[in-house]
């Protein structure tokens, strides 16, 4: 791997979803994505789920032993928002990589097109500069409530990407709390390492310095800025959202360099683009004392297997 430039410039971007429309909220993303490759940004960062919501505080109408008609009502809007791969939304979102010349990195809820059509899994897809979808990583394990709405992936979408710039993968939210899914990342290489999340705690800061320091690496956080405003009022669980505070997300999107301090401290309480101008050598700096994949790794002690086949939910026996 040779990194042809040491400096890029990066786009975080902190902005709510049109909420549970996947159009609105794919011409939101064409809109930003161009602002940020007008101010020079080589690679766009969106956060979790953004095309076409993470649906907090919604319950799609579900309790132990049952779902109610009005929850299969909402997830069938959530299913119908929702992005097939490919399909004219990632032709869209091709096409505005190309146009501003980025590497664009954007969470969506993903519908299957390989068997039923039936499931919906968290992803994040990834378009080079010229416009061309270069691959996609679905969450490997959904957090709590969210099992209910989102399927498994699995490992074969855990890819990293040499780029000009460095190597770069994503982990989504939660996945960044699996020892062993950040080792594959770190095994692979990765440089600029992505994590777009739903998690605006303060302990999530404390999260993704410590991945920077691990990792060696950048650590690119984006986080949605959400109030209950955004929501359309005519969901049919619209009052699940009665006791929810005003603010659903107060964001936190961070950029952090690989000695675990913050280039572009976490943003809270608003909508914006962070940026932040990288020096892939500052990596290297950082490597003198600690390599977690090299000098100070111990692959006779310890051994990481990662499944990377793809996994077949139905087999046919003939």
């Amino acid at each position: 791997m040779s990194i042809q430039q040491h400096n890029v410039r990066v786009a975080v971007v902190q902005a709510a979803s049109v909420i549970m429309d996947r159009e609105g909220s794919t011409e939101k993303a064409v809109s930003l994505t161009l602002e940020a490759g007008e101010k020079g940004a080589k690679i766009v960062v969106f956060p979790e789920a953004f095309i076409p919501a993470y649906p907090r505080g919604l319950t799609f109408g579900a309790k132990v032993g049952s779902r109610s008609p009005e929850g299969r009502k909402d997830w069938f809007r959530y299913w119908d928002n929702s992005i097939v791969v490919p399909s004219e939304e990632t032709d869209k979102l091709g096409e505005v990589a190309r146009k501003a010349g980025v590497y664009l990195v954007i969470g969506v809820i993903e519908r299957d097109n390989e068997n039923s059509g039936g499931t919906l899994y968290c992803s994040v897809l990834f378009f080079g500069p010229d416009g061309e979808l270069l691959g996609v990583h679905r969450k490997l394990k959904p957090t709590a409530s969210e099992r209910l709405i989102w399927g498994e992936g699995d490992g074969s979408t855990l890819p990293v990407f040499d780029t000009p710039y460095g190597k770069i993968g994503a982990l989504i939210c939660w996945e960044n709390y699996m020892p062993l899914a950040r080792a594959a990342m770190y095994a692979k290489g990765v440089q600029i390492y992505i994590a777009p999340t739903a998690d605006a705690r303060d302990a999530w800061q404390a999260t993704i310095r410590h991945i920077a320091l691990e990792g060696r690496c950048f650590v690119l956080s984006s986080n949605q800025y959400v109030t209950k405003d955004m929501y359309p009022t005519d969901l049919a669980c619209y009052d699940d959202l009665a006791s929810s505070p005003e603010e659903m997300s107060r964001g936190g999107s961070a950029i952090v360099g690989p000695l675990g301090d913050y280039i572009v401290e976490p943003v809270f309480g608003r909508e914006e683009i962070l940026y932040a101008d990288l020096d892939i050598r500052d990596i290297a700096y950082s490597q003198f004392d600690f390599d977690v994949v090299g000098h100070y790794s111990r692959p006779d002690v310890f051994t990481l297997l990662v499944n990377e086949e793809k996994k077949e939910n139905v087999k046919w026996m003939k």
